[in-house]
């Protein structure tokens, strides 16, 4: 376990995660912002990148776990992205549409920001938000960060905007 919350704790994932993961990544409105849902190929790329984050930065999508009820839900973590040409330090989270409106996103969001600042010493993190995606916007919000600035990533022969939202340690400000 690397975080717990009042009603989750994250880990690592694992291969046997895959079916679950699959599961998230290829629900259509899941995956909306991202313009379709995985294959499995990309589904089997994406979980073999976490695990790849793990051995190279200690770090990446963890799995969100229901305390109660021991279900992957989720996935919230800190991932290295571009921005503006530099390297920052990402809060990102997907969770499964059966839990979506229950504060999980911001719950575990929170977890890991907190972790970001205490465990891993870092100045600021960021959220990159495609602008059209509302929920995931509100969850930055309530995290405690601020729009901090736009740009367009080329994805899937697409030009999608997004929208970057960071947070700095308090005794930063």
């Amino acid at each position: 376990m690397i975080l717990e919350t009042e009603r989750l704790y994250l880990r690592e994932m694992e291969r046997a995660d895959l079916r679950d993961l699959c599961g998230m990544l290829q629900d259509p409105l899941v995956m909306y912002a991202y313009e379709h849902a995985f294959s499995n190929v990309e589904a089997q790329a994406w979980l073999d990148r976490q695990l790849e984050r793990y051995a190279r930065d200690g770090f990446g999508l963890w799995a969100v776990m229901e305390r109660d009820s021991g279900a992957l839900v989720g996935q919230c973590g800190l991932t290295w992205q571009d921005w503006s040409g530099r390297q920052v330090l990402e809060i990102g989270y997907h969770l499964r549409r059966d839990r979506w409106g229950r504060g999980y996103a911001t719950e575990a969001a929170r977890a890991c920001k907190k972790y970001a600042f205490e465990v891993l010493g870092a100045r600021e993190v960021f959220s990159i938000i495609r602008d059209t995606n509302f929920a995931s916007q509100r969850v930055a919000l309530r995290n405690g960060m601020a729009l901090r600035g736009s740009f367009v990533k080329r994805y899937y022969n697409m030009d999608m905007p997004h929208l970057v939202f960071c947070a700095r340690r308090e005794w930063e400000c």
